[in-house]
């Protein structure tokens, strides 16, 4: 009889270190930077235990300064390192962003191949965990935006896992947003078989003939708390978890829009811009005729986003999910 691989459950917080453990082990051109991730083991401890595992050339403390962290990764990149630099919140990024769009981006089309980019960024998203505006935005269109860049987003405990091994892995530089609001939310069985999930690839949760539900991050967890009580209503509906946010795997997207003729994108960031808006622009391109109603967007606000007696105004409500789909459900 074979032997069954125990399988732990854990949060989504420690499948990130899982990997990272794993991948490192594995791989001794992985190295870890960024504020506190060593001694402290980052701020929501996804570090944890790392620096006495792998040491402190490995694990690297660095100073707060956000631009130096992306510089000193791009830098580490192009000499033979996979650098996992991680930064605090995603508010917290924009110091950055000059050396990820100007150089992270680009450095394989500047040296038209001679050099590649391997590294992550790593860094929490979204509100509902009552941090100030600047620990909760969800501005992943900026670089959803940007050629050159992968943006990927998980949302459960094997999903992180496997989408931060493949990250890892990959040639190029990729944005690695981690819902804060799931970091302890649940947790779930996760194989350490270092074995990745596929990047660009959407994730169908559940399927259904009535409605598309597209969405990703932590609004799965309201989309799929809508998706149990509208099925003892007798509707139907097909969620996906997009994963990747950039390339969009839209043959999977398509096909299920193309199957159910109703669709609503779900998506904590601020409505104007959105990932959300470039999804309905593809299906009204590809699929404007198998549409039996306008596709809807049930997002976050165009304004700052709250403190913590406000968000809970702010991001996406079952209510508002829920209020959709009726709405949807109302054309024949």
């Amino acid at each position: 009889m074979e032997k069954k691989l125990f399988m732990p459950e854990i949060t989504l917080i420690e499948a990130i270190t899982l990997a990272l453990s794993f991948e490192m082990q594995a791989d001794p051109s992985v190295v870890v930077l960024g504020e506190d991730v060593g001694l402290d083991g980052g701020v929501f401890r996804a570090t944890n235990g790392l620096l006495q595992a792998f040491g402190k050339e490995r694990v690297l403390d660095t100073p707060l300064a956000e631009s130096m962290i992306a510089g000193m990764a791009i830098g580490m990149a192009t000499q033979g390192l996979k650098p996992v630099a991680e930064f605090q919140f995603m508010g917290f990024i924009y110091p950055a962003i000059d050396q990820i769009i100007s150089h992270a981006a680009r450095l394989r089309h500047r040296t038209r191949g001679r050099l590649s980019c391997p590294l992550v960024f790593r860094t929490p998203f979204g509100a509902g965990i009552h941090a100030p505006e600047h620990h909760s935005e969800s501005t992943e269109a900026l670089f959803a935006h940007i050629p050159g860049l992968r943006v990927v987003a998980p949302s459960t405990p094997v999903r992180a896992y496997g989408l931060l091994l493949a990250a890892i892995r990959d040639p190029d530089p990729v944005i690695f947003l981690e819902p804060s609001r799931l970091y302890r939310y649940a947790k779930q069985e996760v194989k350490n078989d270092g074995k990745a999930l596929p990047l660009d690839q959407c994730f169908v949760l559940s399927e259904g003939d009535d409605v598309t539900v597209i969405t990703w991050g932590a609004m799965v967890k309201e989309v799929l708390s809508v998706g149990s009580r509208l099925k003892e209503e007798g509707v139907n509906i097909e969620i996906i978890d997009v994963a990747t946010l950039k390339p969009l795997d839209m043959v999977t997207i398509l096909a299920s829009v193309e199957k159910t003729g109703r669709c609503v994108i779900v998506h904590e960031a601020a409505l104007t811009g959105g990932i959300g808006a470039d999804i309905v622009a593809q299906i009204a391109e590809k699929a404007l005729f198998s549409l039996k109603a306008p596709p809807i967007r049930v997002t976050g606000f165009d304004t700052i986003v709250p403190y913590a007696r406000m968000e809970k105004y702010y991001m996406p409500t079952e209510k508002r999910i829920t209020t959709a789909i009726h709405q949807l459900m109302e054309y024949a």
